[in-house]
C-alpha cells in the first residue's frame, strides 16, 4: 500500500494561499527551529488560514472534495487537537456527518479519555490534519481512534505535508494513507515562480525533506 497520495490539482492554488497570507514562511539563513529541535528552512502555521475567509473557504471545500474521493465513505470525521479541530468541524458540517476530536493525551480527570464526542464502535473514520511533519500526531490520533474508539481508520487528509521520510515510514508501518492537499515540492515551485526564492534556494529548501536531521548541521 502506498502511504502517500500525491497532492491534488488544486494544490498549487492552496500553496499560493499559504504563501500569500504568511501561513508558510521560507528562510535559509537564519533557519527556523521547530519544537522538536530540528532546524529547517520552512515554518508552517496553518492556523493563519482561519483568519482569511477566501483561503478558509477554498481549503474547506478542498478537504470535503478529498474526503468524497475516498474509496470508503466515512461515518465520522475526526480532527486532531488542537489545530485541526476547526477544519474537521467544517468538513463534518458540510458533509452532515458526526464530528469528534482527539486530544494529544488523555484528560487527567473525568473519564480520562482522548476522544471527545459521541463515537460509536465499528465506525469508518477519516482524520483531518492541518499539517503532517514527522507524522507522529497523525499516527497517534489514528491509534486512539482504533483502540479507544474501536473504529476503522486508515486515511488522514491534511492541508500540507513536508513529505519527510519518517512520516511516510510511520504511515506504512501503521497501515495509514496520507492525503495532503498540497506539499513542500508544490509550494517551493510556486515560491520559485513568484520570485520569492532563487533556483539555488529552492534546491536547498527541498534538500531539507531528504535528510531533515542533517540539514541544519
Amino acid at each position: 500500500m502506498n502511504p502517500y497520495t500525491p497532492a491534488m490539482p488544486h494544490s498549487k492554488r492552496i500553496a499560493e494561499f499559504l504563501l500569500d497570507i504568511g501561513a508558510v514562511k521560507l528562510s535559509i539563513d537564519p533557519p527556523f527551529t521547530w519544537t522538536s529541535g530540528l532546524r529547517a528552512p520552512i515554518y508552517c502555521d496553518n492556523r493563519m488560514i482561519y483568519s482569511h475567509p477566501d483561503a478558509r473557504t477554498f481549503v474547506a471545500d478542498a478537504l470535503v472534495s478529498r474526503v468524497k474521493a475516498l474509496h470508503v465513505p466515512p461515518d465520522v470525521i475526526a480532527g486532531t487537537a488542537t489545530a485541526a479541530i476547526g477544519w474537521a468541524a467544517l468538513v463534518a458540517d458540510r458533509m452532515h456527518l458526526p464530528f469528534v476530536y482527539v486530544r494529544a493525551k488523555a484528560k487527567e480527570h473525568g473519564a480520562k479519555k482522548r476522544i471527545e464526542g459521541d463515537l460509536h464502535p465499528e465506525a469508518d473514520i477519516v482524520v483531518i490534519e492541518d499539517l503532517i511533519s514527522t507524522g507522529g500526531s497523525s499516527i497517534s490520533t489514528v491509534q486512539a481512534l482504533r483502540e479507544e474508539g474501536q473504529g476503522r481508520v486508515g486515511d488522514v487528509i491534511a492541508i500540507f505535508t513536508y513529505a519527510l521520510p519518517s512520516s511516510l515510514e510511520a504511515a506504512a508501518e501503521n497501515g495509514v494513507r496520507f492525503h495532503p492537499l498540497t506539499d513542500l515540492q508544490t509550494l517551493v515551485g510556486v515560491a520559485l515562480g513568484q520570485g520569492r526564492v532563487t533556483q539555488k534556494e529552492a534546491e536547498i529548501v527541498l534538500s531539507f525533506a531528504e535528510e531533515p536531521e542533517r540539514w541544519g548541521k
